[in-house]
C-alpha cells in the first residue's frame, strides 16, 4: 500500500449552534469535515464508479453538490504537495470515456479492473491505468506541471499511450493536455475537478502499480 501522509487543514472558524437549553455543543471544523467526507461516499458507494449515476440526474447533483460542500473545507489548503503522490484508484467519476471503457468492456469479453491514476510529484509523472485482468491494460502516460498558476492545480500532457494484452501490445498516439485542482486531499481519498467540468473521487490503493 502507499504510505499515508496526514494532510492537515488549516483552522477554518466554526460556529456552534446554540441549542434552546442554553447548551452550546463543541463543533469543531475536523468534525464538519469528517461528516462532510461521508456523506460524499455515501452518496457514490452504490454508482458503479459512476455508471448509474449517467442517467441519474438527480444524484449526480447531489453528489457534486457534496463534492462542493467537501471543496469548501479545503479552500486554503495546498493539494499539490508530497500528499499528492500515489496510486490512486477510481471509485467515481463523470468522465465519459472512462465510464464508458469500464461499462463496455464486456462487448469485448472482459471486465474492467482497477482504474488507476499514479502521481509522482517529485519525477513529475502522471500515469493512468485501466486495468483488465488477468493479463490487460490500457496505459497512458503523462507529463506534469505542479502548482504553476495555484496551489491546486496540476497541468498534464499526455506523452504516450499503450494497449496490452498477455501477448501482444499495440502503443497509440498521445492525445491532449488539460489541468485538474485537487479540490479535497487528506490521507484516504482525493478529490478532483478538471478543465471539462469534470469530477473524479479516488481513494488511496492498497497497492502500488507498476508497469
Amino acid at each position: 500500500m502507499a504510505a499515508s501522509f496526514f494532510f492537515l487543514l488549516p483552522t477554518i472558524p466554526c460556529k456552534p449552534r446554540k441549542l434552546t437549553n442554553s447548551y452550546t455543543p463543541k463543533i469543531t471544523c475536523s468534525s464538519l469535515e469528517t461528516h462532510a467526507k461521508q456523506h460524499l461516499l455515501n452518496l457514490i458507494s452504490d454508482q458503479e464508479r459512476g455508471v448509474k449515476t449517467q442517467t441519474n440526474s438527480t444524484k449526480r447533483a447531489s453528489i457534486v453538490k457534496a463534492i462542493d460542500a467537501l471543496a469548501s473545507l479545503g479552500t486554503d489548503t495546498v493539494t499539490t504537495g508530497s500528499s499528492l503522490s500515489a496510486t490512486w484508484r477510481l471509485l467515481w467519476t463523470t468522465e465519459k470515456e472512462q465510464l464508458f471503457i469500464i461499462e463496455k468492456a464486456s462487448l469485448f469479453g472482459t471486465q474492467a479492473g482497477d482504474v488507476l491514476q499514479v502521481i509522482d510529484v517529485e519525477k513529475k509523472v502522471l500515469n493512468n491505468v485501466i486495468t483488465f485482468p488477468p493479463h490487460g491494460v490500457f496505459f497512458v502516460r503523462s507529463n506534469i506541471e505542479i502548482g504553476a498558476s495555484s496551489k491546486q492545480r496540476v497541468n498534464f500532457r499526455f506523452t504516450s499511450a499503450v494497449l496490452r494484452g498477455e501477448n501482444w501490445e499495440i502503443p497509440l498516439p498521445p492525445f491532449g493536455q488539460g489541468w485538474f485542482d485537487t479540490v479535497y486531499l487528506d490521507d484516504e481519498i482525493r478529490v478532483v475537478k478538471d478543465i471539462r467540468g469534470d469530477y473524479l473521487v479516488v481513494d488511496r490503493a492498497p497497492y502500488n502499480w507498476k508497469e
